[in-house]
């Protein structure tokens, strides 16, 4: 089995309406690994939630490799996207109403995926218990989502995704609805889906506290990747914990990188930049220095 969960490279994804082409993916290269926790982050436009609907199979890209849980997005059939999405991947989406059926329960709302799958009536609920209790909403069983906060139906939702136990899943702007409280105790439920079931979890997210509860965040600009951030947690010379972050530009398979916006402002970059080679380093200077 392949250590790589999703892999995309030069990902291009073109709309067009009434003549005017909008090029949402411009080639977008990005690799996430078995078991890896990863937000994908950008501004509004920036392509993450076509990146999402793509991997999920509920879009085409235009150009470019897609593999999912070794599946080759580009190369299915209809019939194979739907098993695809069935047992694949699972799904939340940041409106709580496009998750949950507002007249059946939370438990019944998971048996209903079971249903689809062709799970036998008599494994539905003792499987839906099981994931309610993972979430720590087990007393919640048997309340329609009306009763339930915002949070507690997204942890509900996550349960719902991971009904027919999927290698990947996708979540978009799963807190887009949520206060800071409960967006805590959603990203926190992901956390712990991730670490104790091993699945592949990645967020597309504009929340910049999703960063407390993830190893790796990649930024999305222009349809691109354009950073990656990695956290990790080391000992100081006194035998205390502490949190590391260090971020990177993101190179291209043509040599490309975009440089952080901040970095270009402090500069005062403009059009051309002067490029020099040394030993260990590329400098980068504004192009009219002397």
């Amino acid at each position: 089995m392949s250590d790589i969960a999703i892999q995309c490279r030069d990902l291009v994804r073109i709309f067009a309406a009434e003549g005017v082409e909008v090029q949402a993916l411009q080639g977008l290269t990005l690799t996430v690994e078995r078991g890896e926790l990863t937000a994908i982050v950008g501004a509004s436009g920036s392509g993450k939630s076509t990146l999402l609907n793509i991997l999920s199979g509920l879009d085409v890209p235009t150009a470019g490799q897609a593999h999912v849980a070794g599946h080759d997005l580009l190369a299915m059939r209809e019939r194979d996207r739907v098993a695809y999405r069935r047992h694949t991947v699972g799904f939340v989406w940041q409106q709580t109403a496009r998750n949950l059926i507002p007249y059946l329960t939370a438990t019944e709302n998971i048996a209903l995926t079971l249903a689809v799958a062709g799970v036998p009536r008599r494994n539905r609920r003792a499987r839906a218990q099981e994931l309610l209790e993972l979430l720590d909403i087990g007393e919640l069983a048997d309340r329609l989502p009306v009763q339930l906060s915002g949070g507690q139906q997204q942890r509900v939702a996550i349960a719902v995704a991971l009904a027919n136990e999927p290698e990947v899943l996708l979540a978009d702007e799963p807190t887009g609805e949520l206060d800071e409280a409960n967006s805590a105790l959603v990203l926190e439920a992901m956390r712990g889906v991730n670490e104790r079931l091993g699945v592949t979890v990645l967020i597309v997210t504009h929340d910049p506290g999703v960063s407390e509860h993830v190893r790796r965040t990649v930024q999305i600009r222009d349809g691109r990747t354009s950073t990656e951030t990695l956290r990790r947690t080391e000992l100081t010379d006194a035998g205390e914990e502490q949190h590391v972050a260090e971020e990177f530009a993101v190179l291209d398979r043509v040599g490309r990188l975009q440089l952080p916006p901040d970095y270009v402002a402090a500069l005062e970059l403009r059009e051309r930049v002067r490029l020099s080679l040394e030993p260990d380093r590329v400098e980068v200077r504004k192009g009219d220095d002397e």
